[in-house]
């Protein structure tokens, strides 16, 4: 079974863009999907360890309504449909037409460096 992977990163508007235009020039895309932030902070600002727990999940899962994910974590509804907004509207997470979360992916990977500031 393949595990679709959705791989977050950090990395400038420049970065992504020479990434686009080498796949686009080489012809050979970068089948991986990825989501990247750009900075370490605006990272921090969005998963925040609620989000995290939201996206460990409903990771590999069917879509979930918000009532049901917060049972599932053991969180207040209200807290879980908040979070659940932020990560829709960042556009992490789908809401499907019948406003459950879905988030079409079995595994997360994380990359990024941190470097000594120039």
């Amino acid at each position: 079974m393949d595990t679709t992977v959705l791989t977050i990163t950090i990395g400038s508007i420049e970065d992504t863009r020479r990434a686009l235009l080498a796949a686009v020039e080489t012809g050979t895309p970068d089948a991986t999907p990825r989501y990247t932030f750009p900075s370490a902070e605006a990272m921090a600002r969005t998963l925040t360890p609620g989000r995290w727990r939201l996206l460990n999940a409903l990771t590999g899962a069917e879509p979930l309504g918000v009532r049901e994910l917060a049972r599932r974590i053991g969180r207040d509804v209200k807290g879980v449909h908040s979070d659940a907004q932020a990560l829709v509207l960042c556009g992490l997470v789908e809401k499907t037409a019948d406003g459950k979360l879905h988030f079409p992916y079995e595994a997360v990977h994380v990359d990024f460096m941190l470097q000594k500031a120039a």
